[in-house]
C-alpha cells in the first residue's frame, strides 16, 4: 500500500500560553495551509478536554469527554487520530500542535512514532520537522529553580499529576530544536543567570527572541542536526552538545561516575542532596540489590524521580547489542567489564549555589565500601531495598513508553 506524501508537523511548548499562541500564530499566516491545534487541558480533572482548531477560515472548538482524564488518553483517544485526518485532507499543508503547558514534547513525539492508529503509528502521516520552546524570559528562572506543584498553578495533566513546574520547564527546554525567547528578565542578574542554566542544561539548542522572528526565519533556525523529536536514549549520552564546565553566575554542572554498585538504603537516605540546591539532575544508576536494571534518576527543583530505564547489556535477558543504538554500543564498549558489564554510575548535576563537591561527596558515601564489595551478588541481593515498590501505571488502558512510565512514576516534593 503507498501512503500519501507525509505532511510536515511543528511542535510548540512552554509554560506561557500568551507567547505560545503567539508562536502558533505566526507559523499559521506563515504558511497558507497550516493547520493549528490545540488542547486545553485545564479541566481534564474532571474528564474533559477543549479542542481548538484552526483552519482558514474555520475556527472551530469542540469539548471532549473522556473515560479517563490524562494526557496520555488525550493523545490516543483524539490527538494522533486529528493528526492522521488533517494530514489526509488536500488544503492542509502543513501541522502545527500547540501543547497545552502541561506537556511535555518527548512522550508525544514517541507517541507519534510508536503508537498504532489503526495499524500504524502516524510518523507515517507527518513528519516532526521542528520542536520549538518558548522561553517566558520573566519567570523562566523562578520556574526551574522554585519547588512549585503544577497543582498548585491548576496547570495538572492529570488528578495523579504531581510533576513540579521545574520538571516540566526544563523538559520543554531540554527536547527543543530551537529556544524561542519571550519577554525580558527583571534584571541583567536574572537574565544572566537563566543564561547559564539554559547553557548547561541545553547547550546545543539555539535561542531566538520571539519579537524578532517570523513563521519563516524561527523554522530556519532548526540546525541541520536538530533531533526533530528523536527520543532520547535512555542509556545514551546524558548531554546534547558541549556545555561549559566553569562556574556562571553560582552555576556548575558535575558528572559524577562510579563503577561500583549503590547501597539502596544509602542512596535512598543520600538522595535529598539532589533536591537543595539542584537545578536539575539526570542520568543512570546501578543499585546492588537490583543489578539487573539500570535505575533512571531524575531531579528538578523540589521533585525527584526514580525509575527504571530497562535492564543492562550485561544483563540475563539483556538486549542484543546489535537491537540498541550505535551510541549506547560506543559507551558501552568504553566502560565495559569483565565482571560486570556495562553497569556503572553516570549522572550529571547542574548546581545552583551549591558546591558540587558535597554533592559528589554524599554520592559516593551511598556507594558500597571495599568491604561490601567483596561480599559479593549473592549478599548485596538481600540488603533492604526501599526502591522495590516504585512503580505504578499511570493508566491501564494507555500505550505509553514504558520506560518513560517508570521515570516518572515516582516523584517526591520535599518541603523546604
Amino acid at each position: 500500500m503507498t501512503h500519501p506524501p507525509q505532511v510536515p508537523l511543528v511542535l510548540v511548548s512552554g509554560l506561557a500560553p500568551g507567547a505560545n499562541a503567539t508562536l502558533a500564530e505566526l507559523l499559521r499566516v506563515a504558511e497558507p495551509g497550516t493547520a493549528v491545534v490545540h488542547h486545553d487541558l485545564r479541566d481534564i480533572h474532571s474528564g474533559v478536554v477543549r479542542r481548538r482548531l484552526r483552519l482558514e477560515q474555520r475556527d472551530q472548538l469542540t469539548v471532549l469527554e473522556l473515560a479517563h482524564g490524562c494526557v496520555s488518553c488525550t493523545l490516543r483517544e483524539d490527538l494522533l487520530p486529528l493528526l492522521r485526518r488533517l494530514a489526509r485532507m488536500p488544503q492542509v499543508r502543513r501541522i502545527v500542535v500547540r501543547l497545552d503547558e502541561a506537556m511535555e514534547p518527548e512522550p508525544v513525539s514517541w507517541a507519534i512514532r510508536n503508537v498504532l492508529v489503526g495499524d500504524h503509528p502516524v510518523h507515517d502521516d507527518v513528519d516532526l520537522r521542528a520542536v520549538l520552546t518558548v522561553v517566558d524570559c520573566a519567570t523562566w528562572l523562578a520556574d526551574v529553580t522554585g519547588d512549585d506543584a503544577l497543582e498548585e498553578r491548576n496547570l495538572q495533566a492529570s488528578p495523579e499529576d504531581d510533576r513540579t513546574v521545574a520538571q516540566v520547564a526544563l523538559s520543554q527546554a531540554e527536547f527543543a530544536d530551537v529556544l524561542v525567547l519571550a519577554g525580558a528578565a527583571t534584571d541583567a542578574w536574572q537574565a544572566a543567570k537563566a543564561s547559564a542554566v539554559l547553557d548547561r542544561v541545553a547547550p546545543s539548542i539555539p535561542r531566538v527572541e520571539l519579537a524578532r522572528v517570523d513563521g519563516h526565519s524561527v523554522l530556519d533556525a532548526v540546525p541541520a542536526d536538530a533531533r526533530r523529536g528523536e527520543v532520547t536514549d535512555m542509556h545514551g549520552a546524558l548531554l546534547r552538545g558541549e556545555p561549559p564546565l566553569h562556574a556562571d553566575c553560582g552555576i556548575e554542572l558535575l558528572t559524577f561516575t562510579a563503577r561500583r554498585p549503590f547501597h539502596p538504603q544509602r542512596l535512598h537516605d543520600a538522595l535529598d542532596v539532589l533536591l537543595d540546591g539542584v537545578v536539575r539532575t539526570r542520568g543512570r544508576a546501578w543499585v546492588a540489590s537490583q543489578p539487573d536494571v539500570a535505575f533512571w534518576i531524575e531531579s528538578a527543583g523540589g521533585g525527584l524521580g526514580i525509575g527504571h530505564a530497562g535492564p543492562w547489556l550485561a544483563s540475563p535477558g539483556g538486549p542484543e547489542w546489535t537491537d540498541v543504538s550505535p551510541e549506547r554500543r560506543t559507551l558501552a564498549s568504553l566502560r565495559w567489564d569483565p565482571v560486570h558489564g556495562d553497569r556503572a554510575q553516570e549522572l550529571v548535576v547542574v548546581t545552583d549555589q551549591t558546591a558540587p563537591v558535597e554533592i559528589d561527596a554524599a554520592l559516593r558515601g551511598a556507594l558500597l565500601t571495599d568491604e561490601e564489595l567483596t561480599a559479593g551478588p549473592g549478599v548485596w541481593e538481600h540488603y533492604p531495598d526501599p526502591f522495590g515498590d516504585w512503580h505504578e501505571e499511570p493508566c491501564e488502558d494507555t500505550e505509553t513508553d514504558p520506560a518513560r512510565q517508570d521515570a516518572a512514576a515516582v516523584n517526591r516534593k520535599e518541603d523546604r
